[in-house]
């Protein structure tokens, strides 16, 4: 009896401090005073069976649930979260990631063959393009899924691979002097990923 006495005030206790209340805002929701709350907190009495149906009503918990130890139950907003969390579809980041690229790459696919059909021309560009959208689309997504590592190493492909991207476009005029502005760019880039806020 005494152990049960001592299960039942550690969870009042618990709960009522959980949810904000006094002992006297407490007593006075169960019709009864605040001596009598701490009488059940300090373990010298037990509720009744109708103040026990109250209290587990106020907790939104069962009678069971408030004469066991609290290991045994949850609050049921965890609960629920827990059941819902359980029940939604899980899915592989990695495989959502390669979905996305190869999406990117089916639709370059798709222009190059609707430009080879509808106008004679074989654009080739395309696929270059197709370098940069890609890339940026993994650095959005390792961004959230793997918290930004090797983020760096994106980037810096990304800028190399815009510098070649604007060199194709211009290669009739042979543009090697842009490939120069890759080695302060990318120096840019590793000091960018590695600037820290100092320790106050």
């Amino acid at each position: 009896m005494d152990e049960l006495k001592l299960v039942v005030a550690s969870n009042l206790i618990k709960l009522r401090q959980k949810a904000g209340m006094t002992q006297a805002e407490l007593g006075e929701k169960l019709n009864y005073s605040d001596k009598t709350v701490s009488k059940w907190e300090r373990g010298e009495s037990v509720p009744d069976a109708y103040s026990l149906m109250r209290l587990a009503q106020i907790y939104g918990l069962t009678v069971d649930e408030l004469l066991h130890d609290d290991t045994a139950w949850q609050d049921p907003a965890a609960k629920a979260r827990a059941e819902e969390k359980a029940a939604a579809p899980t899915f592989s980041s990695g495989m959502v990631t390669l979905v996305a690229i190869v999406g990117i790459w089916t639709m370059a696919v798709i222009m190059f063959v609707v430009f080879w059909l509808a106008l004679d021309v074989t654009v080739w560009l395309i696929f270059a393009c197709a370098v940069p959208v890609s890339l940026i689309t993994l650095l959005v997504l390792n961004s959230v899924w793997n918290k930004g590592r090797h983020n760096m190493i994106i980037v810096m492909l990304l800028v190399a691979t815009i510098v070649t991207l604007v060199f194709l476009f211009l290669l009739k005029r042979n543009p090697w002097q842009l490939f120069l502005i890759l080695i302060p760019a990318e120096i840019l880039v590793v000091l960018c990923f590695h600037i820290r806020r100092r320790k106050a």
